[in-house]
């Protein structure tokens, strides 16, 4: 009997677009001998909506939206959950929603309740991994080596704009970064080399997020690492994307045609045990599970920095993480969300063992 796929894709987040296009290249490339698909869109007002039926022969990710039967989000989430998810059967989540709503715990907080299986990180480390400065307190706890930053809240910005000006000029200088602390895709994010282009960085990210985190540009290279597991996880051969960008932004990421991978990203065999080694001990500093991707800046000095670990990377079939693992081992993109479900029920299975009653004899 086919195990039943619940493919979730979309959401209330500014990468809604982003997850139409990762949803349209795993929908295409999973095996329906073995898997029976259900394709569940959650719309930008957080409406979700289970299609019946999925046209093997999409080619534009804008065929996947479809339009809720309910206005109201809570009655939209009862009618899948009643319709879809309560098939008897085996059955597991594919969540691919980015960013807020999805990518944060939110998601991974309702399928916990409701005891199902799914890919990926688990709320905790969902929640860890999409808040950079929370991530950064963990690294940092971690003695993992970071980039200069500080965090600025929305409500500080607002009291003392001057004296936060002060600060970050003093301790973090130019040129920095400006970053939503709980967002990715490169949205919301400012390079800035003066006084006036931090403030309108800062004006724009808050746009995004009440939260924001300022670093220190660490002229050198970015270099990421594929890793995937659950209790002893493995990581792939380090990747680097090459391209002619001084801000690699979202139109350097998405459609600058110049851009390429380099795998495995020239390194000395030294850097690259010491990259695979640290993009492992961040995986389980913060209790990930399934999949992620950790970046880091290196140096011209030869030293890593830790950038940041995406829990959900891009997934379609010309993103880095599936290829770092096609060209590590050979691991197909199928054959790779057949091992992320994999890992998925090995999870479920392990905390079914958990107890919730005292035992009476105690």
């Amino acid at each position: 009997m086919k195990t039943k796929l619940y493919v979730v894709y979309g959401g209330k987040s500014v990468e809604h677009e982003i997850s139409l296009k990762t949803a349209l290249t795993v929908l295409s490339a999973v095996d329906e001998s073995k898997f029976e698909l259900f394709p569940i869109y959650i719309d930008l007002d957080g409406r979700w909506c289970a299609q019946d039926a999925l046209d093997r022969s999409l080619t534009d990710a804008e065929q996947l939206i479809a339009r809720p039967a309910y206005d109201d989000a809570a009655a939209s989430i009862g009618d899948v959950l009643l319709r879809k998810l309560a098939l008897p059967g085996k059955k597991v989540v594919l969540p691919l929603l980015h960013g807020s709503y999805g990518e944060d715990g939110t998601l991974q907080g309702l399928l916990e309740m409701l005891n199902v299986p799914y890919v990926g990180n688990g709320v905790l480390s969902a929640a860890l991994t999409l808040d950079k400065a929370m991530s950064k307190q963990v690294l940092a706890q971690a003695g993992i080596r970071q980039t200069r930053h500080q965090v600025v809240l929305r409500g500080q910005w607002l009291a003392d704009e001057p004296g936060c000006l002060a600060s970050l000029e003093d301790e973090i200088g130019y040129p920095c970064y400006v970053k939503p602390s709980s967002l990715g895709s490169s949205i919301g994010i400012s390079r800035c080399e003066d006084r006036i282009e931090l403030l309108a960085g800062i004006t724009d990210a808050l746009h995004y997020d009440t939260k924001l985190v300022v670093e220190r540009e660490l002229p050198g290279r970015e270099i990421q690492v594929a890793v995937m597991g659950n209790e002893s996880p493995i990581a792939s051969l380090p990747g680097e994307f090459i391209h002619d960008s001084l801000f690699f932004d979202f139109a350097s990421k998405y459609t600058d045609p110049r851009l390429r991978m380099s795998i495995p990203a020239e390194l000395s065999e030294a850097q690259t045990r010491q990259v695979r080694a640290l993009a492992l001990q961040a995986y389980r500093v913060h209790g990930c599970e399934g999949l992620a991707r950790v970046d880091f800046f290196l140096d011209r000095d030869g030293l890593l920095y830790l950038n940041e670990i995406n829990a959900l990377p891009g997934f379609t079939s010309a993103s880095m993480y599936p290829v770092m693992w096609e060209r590590t081992d050979g691991t197909t993109y199928a054959e790779l969300i057949e091992k992320l479900i994999d890992y998925a029920f090995a999870r479920h299975a392990a905390k079914q063992s958990i107890r919730y009653e005292r035992d009476a004899t105690c």
